[in-house]
């Protein structure tokens, strides 16, 4: 919610998602490993808010569909990539919680909106 008790916007929270994954990133160990599975999440994290903008500016509801549907794909992709930075031991448990539950949250918001989109899109 923002200041005025309003969802915050899908695209504030993807682009503040993304940079806070570009910061742990930046944080990593400078491991193999890390540095392996830290541009596995760069990729992937960054990639859903550029998506969902894309999606935006469809040229049609499949379109609209298609886009929102690849960035809930790359916000999964992100999970479990924050899962083997955790379970792998890289990065401490409760320094991944905020951001695992803001994917999870990303993750039910994107669902219910790929749901939506399809049962308002005419059948073709």
């Amino acid at each position: 919610m923002n200041d005025e008790g309003r969802p915050r916007d899908i695209l504030v929270r993807t682009k503040e998602f993304a940079l806070r994954i570009i910061r742990l990133y930046g944080a990593l160990p400078k491991t193999t490993v890390a540095r392996v599975i830290g541009k596995q999440v760069l990729r992937s994290g960054t990639s859903i808010g550029a998506q969902l903008r894309e999606a935006k500016r469809s040229r049609s509801d499949a379109e609209m569909i298609s886009k929102t549907e690849s960035a809930l794909q790359e916000l999964e992709e992100t999970a479990y990539w924050l899962e083997l930075l955790e379970e792998s031991g890289i990065v401490e448990a409760e320094r991944l919680t905020d951001l695992r539950n803001e994917a999870e949250q990303l993750t039910s918001i994107l669902v219910t909106s790929a749901k939506t989109l399809k049962t308002l899109s005419p059948k073709r």
